[in-house]
């Protein structure tokens, strides 16, 4: 997608502090992180939203929850626990297009979020 900014990170035609990337993914810190730990799991195929996922593309969702747990351990947050959020659309807090996990950790989370 030519004006995704996750599309551009991806690509590393914009800046980033990687974390981790294979053929799939990419992982990077948020820039306005709400936790210790922030990093941001983008697959590297554009979707708009989940809905747009196919059922050959789960297969996509669960490599992005293995890279999550995987960073989670590496960043040393796996043991006292962590989170993973996906937003869709507008009411859920979307503001990027692209789909994306949030992997937040290092601090007490709280419930209900948001």
């Amino acid at each position: 997608m030519d004006n995704c900014i996750f599309c551009k990170i991806a690509e590393k035609k914009m800046p980033s502090k990687v974390v981790y990337e294979d053929e799939l993914v990419f992982a990077f810190e948020d820039i306005e992180p709400q936790a210790p730990v922030h990093i941001l799991i983008v697959p590297k195929k554009h979707f708009s939203t989940i809905l747009e996922l196919k059922d050959e593309d789960y297969s996509l969702v669960s490599h992005l929850v293995k890279t999550a747990t995987k960073i989670a351990a590496d960043r040393g947050v796996a043991e006292k626990g962590f989170r993973i959020v996906t937003n869709c659309n507008p009411e859920s807090g979307q503001s990027v297009y692209h789909i994306h996990f949030h992997l937040l950790g290092g601090r007490q989370m709280h419930w209900p979020p948001g």
